[in-house]
């Protein structure tokens, strides 16, 4: 007997990378899958857009590859739908004064550059990768843990926390202590404890502010550093990163290619407006124009704040679960430039073309009080008067970005005041972005000239457009208050939800913030194993 139409396995809202891999994964077990996605279009933060016409491809949002797990692409077969990652070179800054720092692979060439500055930082450097490393191999496990339920007196949780203490067992008491000063140290502090140059110190600083309502002296951005590090495209390096070829969207549209070879529905233009829950269990969805969906297990990868908040009516959760999903923080200040270029940019401090400086990171970012005082500009709720920048050319490698020649280029900038993800300021957003620009042009004479189209996108157009929250690229900020058993609310770590059958898998959870996966993967496991 065939099933009825609207009758699935499973139903999952959401059809960005977690939405998509967990609609693969359980369609992949034979199970009967649909996906419904609000947009036209499936990706979510990890897309690719033709902003400015048939010729450029850019990734509007998420724009680098790294830590998601080799499973993910081993279980999808993901090269066989057109995944490949280009590995993406290491930082350059350029400064004013003609000098430039860069960071290579190449240990004996990086120690050179840094000495240029400190050679007391030089050779510290050695001893950070070590460190860092160390770090890895606590904190990668970690990630991929369904954290227990602390405090709680259940046979099964107080098993789990036994396994938690198990598994921490081989840390040294120096790598526990790292570990907690880890969660609670400014990315500041940690950096001026162990390096002494203000350009060194600036460079490292960038990937524990990345993303986050939070400048460099602000506590726990030392674990958002970490975050970033512990990463892989495939070679096992420590924090490695790369360009997606077509970019982030060849990512997730490789991701949607392997769901539909295992049967999975995937659908666009299908906005939920309820999660149908009778007797504390889910029914299935009700869309927008009216259609209803059954299905005895629903998968949201949205933002909790758009799920339980708006989705699921309130007499169906507690009070506690609802007001720690409204108490959740989401703030962002964020701001996405993408640019299409007739010519690369070309540095005084180290002109023409080199790979290594146009395909790696291009770092605005001076000094760590340069990082704090344009933080501190958005908390006094204006924009950064000298906004930091992280900068890629992913054309570079990638010549079906863009015509040959030609380049697109992304730019992820902060800060604006949080409170612009509550209304498009769109005059306030285009001076700001004319300041990172112009910061450019002060290091490139001519990049300005350069310039054929831009694109602009804040934190109310990254809300209402893409679905982040505030403008969150991690779907909730990294700090201590809202990590592994707190993420996303205490006593719902494990990717349940009150609601039995409603299952939670979007970047707000454990593992998630950044192109991982891992929320997918762990809510997978709980389905499956009938949890």
């Amino acid at each position: 007997m065939e099933p009825h139409a609207n009758c699935y396995d499973v139903i999952v809202i959401g059809g960005g990378h977690n939405g998509l891999v967990t609609a693969a994964l359980l369609a992949k077990q034979g199970r009967r899958v649909i996906l419904l996605e609000r947009r036209h279009q499936l990706g979510g933060a990890a897309i690719t857009e033709r902003p400015f016409g048939p010729d450029f491809k850019v990734t509007s949002l998420s724009y680098v590859v790294s830590l998601m797990p080799p499973t993910v692409v081993r279980e999808l077969d993901l090269p066989r739908h057109g995944y490949k990652v280009f590995p993406q070179h290491g930082y350059f800054i350029a400064y004013p004064d003609g000098r430039y720092l860069q960071l290579p692979s190449d240990r004996a060439r990086r120690h050179q550059q840094i000495a240029k500055f400190s050679r007391k930082d030089a050779d510290a450097m050695e001893s950070w990768d070590v460190w860092l490393g160390e770090l890895a191999a606590a904190l990668g496990p970690m990630l991929t843990r369904i954290p227990p339920r602390l405090g709680h007196k259940s046979v099964t949780a107080l098993w789990d926390q036994l396994g938690l203490v198990w598994q921490l067992r081989s840390l040294s008491e120096r790598q526990l202590a790292d570990v907690a000063r880890l969660f609670t140290m400014s990315i500041a502090d940690l950096l001026e404890d162990r390096f002494e140059s203000p350009q060194l110190r600036a460079a490292l600083a960038v990937s524990g502010i990345i993303g986050t309502w939070a400048g460099p002296r602000s506590p726990g951005t030392a674990y958002v550093m970490a975050h970033h590090k512990i990463g892989d495209v495939g070679d096992g390096q420590l924090g490695s990163w790369g360009f997606a070829q077509g970019g982030m969207g060849g990512v997730t549209t490789a991701m949607a290619q392997a769901a539909r070879s295992f049967g999975a529905t995937l659908r666009t233009d299908a906005a939920v407006a309820q999660i149908q829950v009778a007797d504390g269990r889910v029914k299935g969805v009700v869309l927008a124009d009216g259609e209803e969906l059954a299905a005895p297990i629903v998968v949201a990868t949205a933002h909790p704040q758009l799920t339980f908040l708006r989705l699921v009516e309130r007499q169906h959760l507690p009070d506690d679960f609802r007001e720690a999903i409204s108490r959740w923080k989401t703030r962002s200040g964020t701001v996405k430039l993408n640019l299409a270029l007739d010519r690369l940019p070309e540095f005084t401090a180290k002109p023409g073309f080199d790979p290594e400086v146009h395909g790696g990171t291009i770092v605005l970012a001076e000094s760590l009080d340069e990082l704090e005082t344009a933080f501190q500009d958005a908390v006094a709720h204006r924009p950064a008067r000298r906004p930091f920048a992280d900068i890629c050319i992913p054309s570079v490698f990638d010549p079906t970005l863009a015509p040959k020649g030609k380049h697109v280029m992304s730019m992820f900038t902060q800060w604006v005041p949080k409170e612009w993800a509550e209304a498009p300021h769109h005059a306030e957003l285009e001076a700001y972005a004319d300041r990172v620009l112009d910061r450019l042009e002060e290091l490139a004479p001519g990049f300005r000239q350069s310039i054929l189209h831009r694109q602009v996108i804040g934190p109310h157009q990254m809300e209402t457009e893409y679905g982040l929250v505030g403008g969150n690229i991690f779907h909730g900020e990294l700090s201590v208050s809202q990590l592994f058993h707190l993420r996303p609310a205490p006593g719902y770590a494990d990717f349940r939800t009150p609601v039995r059958g409603l299952y939670q898998a979007s970047s707000a959870t454990h593992g998630g913030g950044g192109v991982t996966a891992i929320p997918a993967l762990q809510a997978v496991a709980q389905i499956l194993a009938g949890r």
